[in-house]
């Protein structure tokens, strides 16, 4: 018996898993637990309330295993960039520089760092990003638009 296969390839050619195509524009619709995770994470009051009120845009860009992932919202953009694999200096939401190492493991993309462990991944059309601090788990739903 002869088993097709499909191959999936990103703009520049090169072969991508497919329940790993992170890339496009998307949309939150829906954040759970996002006040409590700030608040153990630290974030000044001022960037909970700010954030609460706020459902970013995400624009991903992927290139075999490096990224670039821009938040926007109405009060600033921010654009990290990381390949799997190595430690990435990011931004915090207030501002503070954090380092953490993103692996990709089953299709999924997994962030590590002190305080916190994030999971994204594709489910069916909704990308899900599940972020644990602490006691404290944000669950974050976004739609490619």
């Amino acid at each position: 018996m002869m088993r097709l296969t499909t191959r999936t390839t990103n703009l520049l050619g090169q072969a991508t898993r497919p329940d790993m195509d992170f890339s496009g524009t998307w949309k939150v619709y829906s954040e759970e637990n996002l006040e409590e995770f700030l608040k153990v994470v630290g974030a000044p009051e001022m960037i909970v309330k700010m954030r609460k009120e706020l459902k970013p845009v995400l624009v991903i860009e992927q290139n075999g295993k490096d990224f670039n992932y821009t938040m926007k919202t109405p009060i600033g953009t921010k654009v990290h960039s990381f390949s799997l694999g190595k430690e990435s200096e990011m931004t915090a939401a207030d501002g503070r520089k954090i380092k953490c190492t993103v692996r990709e493991e089953n299709g999924k993309l997994i962030a590590e760092n002190e305080k916190f462990t994030s999971v994204r991944e594709i489910q069916g059309d909704d990308m899900v990003e599940t972020i644990t601090a602490g006691s404290v788990t944000f669950i974050s739903r976004s739609k490619r638009v």
